[in-house]
């Protein structure tokens, strides 16, 4: 299904995309290291393995999430983060979806849904709070 998928969007493709749309910006290259940088090939963070190791190994219990395709990727994130327990904290203004309707519908199914398991801020508040 994938080979599909990319023959349907082959411009997102790494063959076909300048290699700076998929480089870190240079106010957040400069935190790298010691911050960490893991590429994933498909939606989900946690299918590689390697995302599990890093948070295991740094005994991380806290994930704020943000991204692109609020109804795809970071669904893919946040089901995979409740699925192991992590303490979760979606940053509702640093998401982002090409379908409004889509991304609405699972920014009420994030609040209504998982609202024991997700919890929503906003980007100041997260600064705000941060330790």
């Amino acid at each position: 299904m994938w080979a599909r998928y990319y023959r349907r969007w082959a411009e997102v493709t790494l063959a076909n995309m300048d290699p700076k749309f998929v480089e870190l910006m240079p106010p957040l290259r400069r935190l790298v290291p010691p911050a960490k940088v893991l590429d994933k090939h498909v939606y989900s963070p946690w299918t590689e393995g390697r995302l599990d190791a890093l948070l295991k190994d740094s005994e991380i219990d806290t994930l704020v999430v943000t991204g692109g395709e609020t109804d795809v990727c970071v669904l893919a994130t946040v089901l995979g983060a409740i699925d192991r327990g992590f303490r979760l904290v979606l940053v509702t203004d640093a998401l982002c979806s090409s379908s409004d309707k889509t991304h609405d519908a699972l920014m009420e199914l994030y609040h209504s849904r998982f609202s024991q398991q997700v919890e929503a801020a906003t980007v100041q508040q997260v600064l705000e709070g941060w330790h």
